[in-house]
């Protein structure tokens, strides 16, 4: 009767062991590497989800901010409510979408308050970003801003990979016929993770 691993060295792992091990590593590694590049993506996407929502509560206070003339009434003479949405940015930030192809941008309180003497864009909305960005911003008005139908679009657009093709996150708001400002309750993704 042979005993099996005994002292004089014929105990080991056999070839096919070895591969079967080998493999599983290899399954693993290219399982590890896709989840990373994917938890990348997402952290990435994470800037431009959560300045668009922080965006879209910039124009609601906006609207809900009283926009009437600082003159002084008459005598017994009342005005209405004036609500109205912020006028449209005269420019993305950053200004072409070749400063976030691939890289970051690092915007300047410049860059936001480019329509500050006019209480447009991003001033109206008191929304800037200090950290650099991934995305380009924009936000534009369709109508006058203070009447039912009126509605605004702030966009976010990217690419993170440096192909040439964008992502694009979108949100907007309407104003309804009681003039209530409605905002979408989700944003438009699409190919979020270019």
């Amino acid at each position: 009767m042979r005993r099996r691993g005994s002292l004089n060295g014929d105990a080991g792992f056999t070839l096919i062991e070895l591969m079967i091990v080998v493999a599983i590593v290899g399954i693993l590694a290219v399982l590890a590497a896709y989840g990373v590049r994917k938890y990348v993506a997402n952290a990435k996407t994470a800037e431009a989800r959560n300045s668009l929502g922080m965006i879209a509560a910039d124009a609601a206070i906006a609207y809900e901010r009283e926009s009437m003339a600082g003159t002084t009434l008459s005598l017994k003479t009342s005005s209405g409510v004036s609500r109205q949405l912020c006028a449209s940015a005269t420019a993305s930030v950053p200004a072409a979408a070749a400063s976030v192809q691939g890289k970051k941008y690092q915007s300047t309180a410049a860059d936001w308050n480019k329509d500050a003497a006019a209480n447009a864009g991003f001033a109206c909305l008191k929304f800037t970003m200090d950290a650099p960005q991934y995305y380009m911003y924009s936000y534009a008005l369709t109508g006058t801003g203070s009447t039912a139908g009126d509605s605004y679009t702030a966009s976010a657009q990217g690419d993170l990979d440096g192909n040439g093709v964008q992502s694009l996150f979108q949100i907007s708001g309407k104003i309804s016929t009681t003039y209530i400002l409605n905002t979408a309750p989700n944003l438009v993704e699409v190919r979020p993770d270019q």
